[in-house]
Formats: C-alpha cells, structure tokens, sequence
C-alpha cells in the first residue's frame, strides 16, 4: 500500500495505538499532523521517530474535545500540508467505575473526550474533502461497544456511539467518495493494558481465541489498508481486531 501524497490527521498520535498508526502512515509516505493532549515528550519522540520516513510530520497540542481546537487543527493542516485527504478519530480516555459509584462529571468526561471528539473532528474535516471530492475517515471504537463490559458504562457508551455514527456518516458522504468507517480493537498492549496484573492478563488471553493480546501495529495496519485505494469499496462498516473475540 502506497499512500504517497496524502495528507492525515490522526487525534491522539502520541503514544499506543495513535502512535503506531501514525508511524504506520508515514512509512506509507504520508505527511501526518498528529493531535496530543499533554505529553510533550511523547509527542517528540512520536516526530523524531517518524522523519525517517521523509514525509512531513507534525505534532500539535490540542483538546480534541474542543470543536475550536478541532477547527483550528484542520486549519493548521490545510496551511502545512495544503490539503486534508485522510482524518483518524483515535483520542480517547477511560474513567472506570460501577454505575453506583460512577459520578457524574466521569460519565460527562469520557463522553465528551471520546465521542465528542469524533463530531468535532470529522465535522471540521468534511468541508475541504467534500470539495475535493474525496477523503478517508477511520474512527477507532472497541470491542467492549458490541460486547459491553462491566465498570465501564461511560467507555462503552463512548465506543458505542462512535459505531452509530460512523455509519450515519458513511451514508451522508458516500456520494462525494468519502469513506467512513470504524476498527474495534480487542486487547491491545498499551499503556493501560501494561497496568494489568498476571492474573488479569491471564483471564483476558482466555477470552481470545488466538490466545494472545494484540499489538498496537495490529490495528495501525488495518488503518493504513482502510485510507488506501484497496478499500475504495468499503464504507459504513466495523473491522474487528480482536484475535477472534467477536464472531
């Protein structure tokens, strides 16, 4: 896959999954703005490791849970790269709890950093793709948005959501050639699976038929085969990366 020419914006580029997939794309000869909330430091590093590749690279602090922030991202993409063919809703955050104890500003929080984040992002980035007739979205969801999972009812919902619009989407854009479509991941090695105890990692990788945890790569790949041209028929759709766990 050769992506060549096209410009990305990918939220939540700074470490894990956002990481991978922005390195993934720039190894594709892809200019990338990625978005990052509060690490610095990762973002650099993210910069550093992905100009080898000899495409553009860059790394902008902002609120994707902010529609302003979203505009002005977009806005700095189009000045830098001078267009936007590809966006990737990845930013995300969890605040687990069970419904009793979960307050509400935890609820409001995950909701609007996760979902949210999607409107103003993709809302922001529509208007130059469909004037360009083109353009590639991939929302990033979870597995835990079909199967549900306790403690975690904002996160869900959140993941939940995003599938729902994602194809509300698709179908709004598809005669404009825009795909739109959504990953869920199953466990993957981040930073927040890396808290996990033994046991815990134990009980998941019984839940999984290939009987392992995923790799951040797993799902960049899948992101880079989606904005290629050898997805040019596929819009609306979900692709589970999860090692087997929803069939």
């Amino acid at each position: 896959m050769n992506l060549k020419g096209k410009k990305a914006i990918v939220t939540g580029g700074s470490r894990g999954i956002g990481k991978a997939i922005v390195i993934e794309l720039a190894s594709q000869g892809c200019d990338v703005l990625f978005t990052y909330f509060s690490s610095v430091e990762a973002a650099q590093n993210v910069e550093s490791e992905s100009k080898k590749f000899g495409t553009k690279i860059r790394a902008l602090q902002s609120d994707a849970s902010k529609l302003s922030e979203a505009e002005k991202t977009v806005n700095y993409a189009l000045e830098s790269f001078g267009g936007l063919d590809i966006l990737v809703n990845n930013a995300g955050i969890s605040k687990d709890n069970l419904l009793l104890r979960m307050s509400e500003n935890d609820f409001d929080d995950v909701i609007t950093a996760n979902l949210k984040s999607v409107f103003n992002f993709t809302k922001s980035s529509v208007k130059p793709m469909v004037g360009q007739r083109y353009g590639r979205i991939v929302n990033i969801s979870s597995v835990v948005a079909i199967t549900g999972n306790p403690g975690q009812a904002n996160y869900v919902a959140s993941k939940a959501g995003i599938i729902g619009f994602t194809k509300a989407i698709a179908k709004e854009l598809a005669s404009r050639d825009i795909t739109v479509n959504a990953i869920a991941p199953g466990f993957v090695i981040t930073d927040m699976t890396r808290k996990l105890n033994e046991k815990q990692k134990e009980a998941i990788i019984n839940q999984i038929p290939l009987k392992k945890i995923g790799q951040p790569e797993d799902i960049a790949r899948v992101v880079s085969f989606l904005v290629s041209e050898n997805a040019n028929y596929i819009t609306g759709q979900v692709i589970h990366v999860d090692g087997g766990m929803v069939m």
